[in-house]
């Protein structure tokens, strides 16, 4: 069996075992089907790895963001049917993945792809065969949201927002030394929340505050000007690419993103040519209270990720916001943040 962990960078794999210093050989085995294959050739920052708006530390694919979870699982359950859960939960992802959900018009929830979970694992010889060796049926592991330490309602703290909060300090803009995530990851445990359920929590408000004080940036970053632009431009590129019959929408589940762009660059469907041009070679957005004529515009609102944690108390355990007044300031200022400008770059759709 191949080892897909193992051609990854150091300081991946390095993190990998930070998440987990036990990784179980059903994850490698159920890594290497063809449909978590693919998903290797999907960014977590979607659409942003493209164009010099972003300087991006590092390529980090959903596939490495379904190992994480899937690890972060394993590693507080010690449950094969939750990391697989965990494992899957993005296999359904297009290529651009929320671009896609722009091209839908689901901007706020972002989950308008999710649905095609359960018939693409279904439809897996590989994943379905394994599966039924191993004595664990599709429902089992189909839908993550079945777990609350995979998955739960923000702002709470689950393995997939963990993750892709450590990952995109890593790869996205540079939050984290090595060291500052071991350090948050060691003090977070399996809590019951104000509901009886268990959610991931910190054992000390020090470094819960710690936590969120380092990733206040990431939450700008998810919605700010350039973001929202970047997925829209994005979305409108893969609808004209539809619309002129250079692509379908399941080709999206077919080719990795640079295959995408490059069915665009070689198109000679000028308007499609000169838009990922545009795109790639822009270098910043620009706000406006009116639409600016002669260029590309966007004007909307996208989904708010943050996370108010539990932190771990005598007798009935806390948000953080409740016990921290710098932590409920930075929560009150993140939802100040204005969407309501138009943006715009030096280049036409």
């Amino acid at each position: 069996m191949s080892n897909y962990i193992e051609t990854l960078p150091e300081q991946i794999k390095e993190y990998f075992h930070v998440l987990s210093p036990e990784i179980p050989e059903f994850i490698y085995e159920y890594i290497e089907a063809p449909e978590m294959q693919r998903l290797a050739g999907i960014s977590i920052t979607p659409g942003t790895d493209y164009t010099n708006i972003f300087k991006n530390l590092m390529f980090y694919s959903r596939l490495e963001h379904s190992i994480g979870v899937s690890l972060i699982v394993w590693n507080f359950t010690k449950d094969k049917k939750q990391a697989l859960a965990g494992l899957f939960h993005d296999i359904a992802n297009p290529a651009f993945s929320h671009c896609v959900d722009f091209l839908h018009g689901d901007y706020e929830k972002q989950e308008s792809t999710e649905e095609l979970t359960t018939t693409i694992i279904k439809n897996s010889e590989y994943i379905m065969s394994r599966l039924k060796r191993d004595g664990i049926t599709l429902e089992e592991v189909e839908d993550y949201k079945l777990y609350p330490i995979a998955d739960n309602s923000t702002p709470q703290l689950s393995a997939d927002r963990l993750e892709y909060t450590f990952s995109n300090g890593y790869a996205f803009m540079p939050v984290w030394k090595a060291d500052e995530v071991k350090q948050i990851y060691s003090d977070i445990e399996v809590l019951k929340n104000e509901n009886g359920i268990a959610e991931l929590g910190f054992k000390t408000k020090e470094i819960a505050e710690f936590f969120i004080e380092k990733i206040k940036v990431l939450w700008i970053g998810w919605i700010e000007d350039k973001d929202r632009f970047a997925m829209q431009v994005i979305a409108d590129i893969l609808k004209l690419m539809v619309n002129e019959n250079l692509i379908t929408e399941k080709e999206f589940y077919k080719y990795s993103e640079k295959g995408i762009l490059k069915i665009a660059q070689k198109s000679g469907v000028q308007r499609i040519v000169n838009a990922v041009k545009g795109y790639e070679n822009a270098t910043e957005v620009f706000t406006a209270d009116e639409p600016k004529e002669g260029v590309y515009n966007i004007k909307l609102v996208s989904k708010r990720r943050y996370i108010n944690p539990l932190v771990k108390q005598d007798e009935v355990n806390k948000r953080l916001a409740d016990i921290s007044p710098k932590t409920k300031d930075i929560i009150d200022k993140y939802f100040e943040y204005d969407m309501s400008k138009y943006v715009y770059s030096n280049f036409d759709i």
